[in-house]
């Protein structure tokens, strides 16, 4: 008795529902060294009879393994394919390639482009040759419409003098400067405003004792609660104090003008690294990114602008600060929000930390304290920039 070789050796016979994309299913049975290709052509034999008369029936069809979502290779067999016992494939015709288009229709769309094409500048000289010349100052036409966002900058650096010279004068501004920097640290670690106050007047200006009672009475009804008597520790210590000598008064002083340099090392301006990521793809070199950001305050789509245009102001243009003459700057000047402001050491470091970072200018927009004087320069500036 003969056994054919094929028989002994066929792998695992699987039972395959087939769905055929007109809705027809059916049972086919293979084995798992059948390839993709041999059990294609046993589908679309079933599914349409006669059909493969034209050898491109094959290739116009694909089989997709339904629970896997993957399309099956022609090449390889159901088992390379890791098809299962009992598995769903369908059978779908591929898409036919959308048809070149004809030598007549890429003309008329070429021919459409070249019409909707800008013109170029001789086209826009021999157009405007007729009209009468007029002499425009494009200077004056571009200081009109200066950017609020890119003069604060210039205001901010000559309302720092300002605010210094005045601060210089007040004989307690060393204490209020060390009560700004600690309120300001404890209210960056998220507590209100009114308990940090309260924490560090409790105990002596200590930022770590005040953040340590702010945690431990957290839960206390009474935390809210203003404390009686000077708000401020410099008003508590120039009662208490006696008058203070001129070796005291010259060590206060030492120690304010080292404040003023601290504040100043500080000011170091910090690019936002996606947009000089963003802009260096454009093929602009670092160094010019990082002038384009610090003139637009990390702006990117003006940093672009300031980059592909005449690239004023300069970044050298921005710490010289704005012309002390200015209609503007003396407007500013003469406001009473802003006078009675700059004389807050809060203020200055506010300033300060806006020309560090110009991203904290809303933050400082919204603080009750800073937050009027802002206003009242953004108003001044539209005002005079209207007019």
């Amino acid at each position: 008795m003969f056994v054919q070789e094929e028989k002994i050796f066929a792998g695992k016979v699987l039972r395959l529902h087939v769905c055929a994309s007109d809705g027809a299913e059916w049972l086919e049975e293979a084995t798992e060294d059948t390839s993709v290709e041999k059990l294609k052509d046993r589908c679309l034999k079933h599914c349409a009879p006669g059909g493969l008369e034209d050898p491109k029936n094959v290739t116009h069809h694909k089989l997709i393994h339904a629970a896997s979502e993957r399309v099956l290779s022609d090449a390889k067999t159901l088992l390379e394919e890791h098809v299962q016992d009992e598995d769903v494939i369908l059978l779908i015709r591929k898409r036919a390639p959308a048809p070149l288009p004809k030598m007549a229709e890429v003309s008329a769309e070429e021919q459409k482009k070249q019409e909707q094409k800008a013109p170029d500048r001789d086209a826009i000289f021999r157009a405007t040759a007729s009209l009468p010349s007029h002499n425009m100052d494009r200077a004056v036409v571009q200081t009109s419409a200066r950017d609020f966002q890119t003069e604060l900058r210039k205001i901010l650096v000559s309302l720092i003098e300002v605010a210094q010279k005045l601060l210089a004068l007040n004989p307690d501004a060393v204490e209020l400067f060390r009560k700004a920097n600690a309120l300001r640290q404890l209210t960056e670690m998220g507590f209100p405003e009114t308990r940090a106050a309260k924490a560090l007047r409790l105990n002596h200006m200590s930022v770590p004792q005040a953040m340590e009672w702010l945690i431990e009475h957290a839960d206390d009804p009474t935390i809210d609660t203003p404390l009686p008597g000077p708000s401020s520790q410099g008003e508590a210590g120039a009662e208490a104090a006696p008058a203070a000598g001129t070796s005291e008064e010259e060590e206060a002083r030492d120690e304010l003008t080292e404040i003023f340099k601290k504040i100043r090392r500080k000011r170091e301006f910090r690019a936002d690294a996606r947009a000089v990521i963003s802009l260096m793809e454009m093929g602009f070199d670092e160094k010019e990114v990082i002038d384009a950001l610090r003139v637009s305050n990390n702006q990117q789509n003006a940093a672009c602008e300031w980059l592909l245009g005449d690239r004023r102001p300069s970044p050298e243009e921005l710490d010289k600060g704005i012309d002390p003459e200015s209609p503007l700057f003396q407007a500013i000047l003469d406001n009473p929000v802003v006078q009675l402001g700059l004389t807050n050491p809060k203020t200055l470091l506010a300033f300060e930390d806006m020309l560090e970072n110009p991203l904290n200018s809303t933050q400082w927009m919204n603080d009750p304290e800073t937050g009027p004087v802002m206003l009242q320069i953004s108003r001044i500036f539209q005002t005079l920039n209207r007019t």
